[in-house]
């Protein structure tokens, strides 16, 4: 199971000063009961559309489906195509599921030209499925991405070049609906109520794990289980809550505005940056008090940010997440004498030495941290994260009293790029 630790937060760990004092934490116990009882009402009632999600076995089924004749055509690389929401969560899945042993999944979040031609010289479009996702039919990254790859599919593949895609859209309206609908393009709904950076749930998430011969049962039950820690009231038994609380601690009463989410794995690198639009997105709303997330990377950042972590001025706490049990890969024994200290040791064990190394030094310049740890990196554990990091965020929105649904900045940024382009309809 998911386990969350704030002791590095805490001032009997960095002095009052610098740490969360227990009375403050105290503070906040009726209020997390009240929201918690609030979030369960308002999902009663049809609110927080996403927690629903996990209870759509007809997706699971139409995913796996697709997973099995992907397969049977021996198709070999998938190309999916979606930015922020629609391209973070799956970048996840690859990072955690791709192997020789699986298709090869290419993600395109970008209109950059070179990688744009790269991609179109270095993919055999006779054997490549296109995912495109896109809720509302309108991200101008994507659809000009697609258009791209639509044309390079007709070319390989002609009238046949429709049964090579998939569209993961608004099932109701939208421009990629129709466009999918005349094309004779299969189309996966995201639910009406469900924005991108909560779709993890939906085929946004799901098809890309399924594509990976990844359980999705498993990554969906991981989710479950955590949904049931997250309706305890009890803050040291609600894993998001609990993180919650020390999130708005950190910042409202210790100046700790920056959240540095870092994993210890490679595999997880994009979970940070998944989180950081997820942060930044739903509570980035506010002039006075909302976290700034940033995205980091043990031990690689421990070479370029970590000087200004450990001496800089104190705005920024730490969230480090770590895998427990790791994949069995070793120094070799017969080592010089200035490297014996390593010889036979375990990969993991020098993350691990390094993760220590970092949260330690930390402590003894009362910085704060706090970890999550997952018992091991697989689908049932990721589900179980993703869904608290959903959760939490909730209830940081009742902390804060922001609302984390919209993004009202991001659209007036895309209303003035469609503007710039010539759409007529921005004016």
């Amino acid at each position: 199971m998911l386990h969350v630790d704030i002791t590095g937060t805490l001032a009997r760990i960095l002095t009052p000063t610098y740490g969360i004092a227990d009375q403050d934490l105290m503070s906040l116990r009726t209020n997390i009961k009240r929201f918690i009882g609030d979030w369960m009402d308002e999902i009663k009632v049809g609110q927080h559309a996403w927690t629903q999600d996990l209870y759509n076995e007809v997706i699971i089924r139409n995913v796996q489906e697709i997973a099995k004749r992907v397969k049977k055509e021996r198709i070999q690389t998938v190309v999916w195509i979606g930015i922020g929401g629609s391209g973070l969560g799956p970048k996840v899945m690859q990072e955690t599921f791709e192997s020789p042993q699986t298709v090869e999944f290419i993600l395109v979040d970008t209109v950059d030209p070179a990688t744009l031609a790269l991609c179109m010289e270095s993919v055999d479009w006779k054997q490549t499925l296109v995912v495109v996702v896109s809720k509302s039919g309108e991200t101008l990254e994507t659809m000009s991405a697609f258009f791209l790859f639509w044309e390079a599919l007709k070319r390989a593949r002609g009238s046949k070049a429709a049964n090579r895609v998939i569209a993961l859209t608004d099932p109701q309206q939208g421009f990629l609906r129709n466009f999918s609908l005349e094309q004779g393009i299969e189309i996966l709904p995201i639910p009406a109520g469900v924005g991108g950076r909560y779709s993890i749930f939906t085929p946004v998430g799901l098809l890309a794990l399924a594509l990976l011969d990844a359980d999705v049962e498993q990554f969906v039950q991981g989710a479950i289980d955590m949904d049931e820690l997250c309706r305890n009231e009890t803050l040291e038994d609600n894993p998001p809550a609990l993180l919650a609380a020390a999130q708005f601690l950190l910042d409202t009463k210790k100046g700790y505005m920056i959240r540095v989410v870092m994993p210890y794995s490679h595999r997880l690198q994009s979970m940070a940056r998944w989180n950081q639009q997820l942060i930044a997105e739903s509570l980035g709303k506010s002039e006075v008090n909302n976290p700034i997330p940033l995205a980091a990377l043990g031990s690689q950042d421990q070479h370029s940010l970590l000087q200004q972590w450990m001496a800089g001025p104190r705005k920024s706490w730490h969230l480090f997440i770590r895998e427990i049990e790791k994949p069995r890969v070793f120094v070799p024994g017969a080592l010089k004498e200035e490297w014996g200290f390593i010889a036979g040791k375990s990969f993991g064990e020098l993350q691990d030495a390094l993760f220590e190394g970092t949260s330690q030094g930390l402590t003894s310049v009362k910085r704060p941290f706090a970890s999550i740890s997952l018992t091991r990196l697989d689908e049932y554990h990721l589900g179980q994260l993703f869904y608290f990091f959903l959760v939490e965020t909730v209830l940081l929105g009742k902390l804060y009293r922001i609302d984390p649904y919209g993004q009202p900045g991001v659209e007036l940024s895309k209303r003035i790029a469609r503007g710039i382009l010539g759409d007529r309809t921005m004016e």
